[in-house]
């Protein structure tokens, strides 16, 4: 099965690659990097013109936020891009047998107020704005990469599949970025490396997130709902943003309140460093290495913390050291760290 075919069938299948961002998600999180976007050109290489909350928002603040240009391509297979009756640049009604891309130079309106909906959905109406794509819109495509090349800063939710994929692609065209995933990311060896050396962090959400799932979505009994609209929804306990576009949050110094305790902190059975349960309990006086949860890395600040390593199956990757084992059981996989600023306990 060709790349193209296995990304497709991903978009159809009943799992997480098929969820699409609310607004509230997105808007919430890139207001948080206004500072990034002026002169820029912003790219997102997952997202329906029409529907992504991703489009929207920068169509919205694009004058706000300065943009040089807007880039936001589509996939064959777009279930969203199905409910508009809207004609492309060959004057052909959009539908999801074709791609598309929208290009956004420059947009009427002020530059202290955003753009109306009403606006948005005019100007995409608007004939040859909305242009096919030849292909079929993989990111991965040679017509998406002139794209990619073009781009300073890649704002999208992949499909959690690829999201190793595409942050290797933006690695590759070293490009600045702004990605939701899945939290299990972070310690595949294609991503991990980049975090325990700086150059890419957690952003502000790292947790509970929503998204819009299809109509034919079946229900379940945990994280489901229908809104008011009818609308499907899904959510996910473990989501997250991953950045490497500076943020206040990853020069925050983590609150440390726990002093070193053999009890608590008991030693791996199978290496030289102590366990920690959950993040609070991070001994401040603990001069060596320790094993701590996932989440601790929306607390990461690298001017207080070193990032030695993981702690997961002992050989996922040159960083993956040992497989987590305290008294004989085996523990969730854990992120290897060692204070900076140790305090001594009077």
């Amino acid at each position: 099965m060709s790349g193209n075919s296995i990304l497709n069938k991903a978009k159809h299948s009943h799992n997480t690659d098929e969820w699409y961002t609310d607004y509230k998600t997105v808007k919430e999180e890139v207001s948080q990097y206004a500072n990034h976007f002026d002169g820029k050109v912003v790219l997102c290489n997952c997202d329906d013109p029409y529907e992504s909350a991703f489009a929207k928002y920068f169509l919205k603040y694009f004058n706000i936020l300065k943009l040089k240009k807007l880039i936001c391509t589509s996939y064959i297979g777009s279930r969203l891009i199905e409910n508009h009756n809207i004609l492309d640049n060959n004057n052909t009604r959009v539908n999801n047998k074709s791609a598309y891309v929208l290009i956004v130079k420059k947009l009427s309106g002020d530059f202290d107020k955003p753009i109306r909906d009403e606006d948005i959905l005019s100007y995409l109406k608007e004939k040859g704005n909305v242009k096919k794509l030849k292909g079929d819109g993989d990111f991965r495509s040679e017509e998406c990469i002139k794209y990619l090349k073009e781009s300073d800063i890649v704002v999208t939710n992949p499909p959690f599949s690829k999201f190793t994929i595409l942050f290797s692609l933006l690695v590759k065209y070293n490009k600045k970025y702004l990605l939701i995933g899945n939290q299990n990311a972070i310690t595949y060896k294609d991503v991990f490396p980049y975090i325990k050396n700086g150059k890419a962090w957690i952003g502000y959400r790292f947790g509970d997130m929503a998204f819009k799932v299809p109509n034919d979505t079946p229900p379940r009994k945990t994280r489901f709902w229908i809104d008011d609209n009818g609308q499907k929804w899904r959510s996910l306990g473990n989501a997250m943003w991953l950045t490497n576009l500076d943020n206040e949050r990853k020069h925050k110094d983590l609150v440390l309140t726990s002093f070193y305790s053999p009890k608590k902190h008991p030693k791996y059975d199978n290496y030289d460093a102590i366990n920690i349960s959950k993040v609070v309990d991070i001994p401040m006086d603990y001069p060596g290495i320790m094993g701590v949860p996932i989440t601790f890395l929306k607390y990461h600040n690298e001017e207080q913390f070193e990032i030695i390593g993981e702690a997961n199956h002992g050989s996922d990757n040159e960083f993956d050291l040992f497989k987590p084992i305290v008294n004989g059981k085996e523990t969730f996989k854990r992120i290897l760290i060692r204070n900076k600023n140790v305090v001594e306990k009077n």
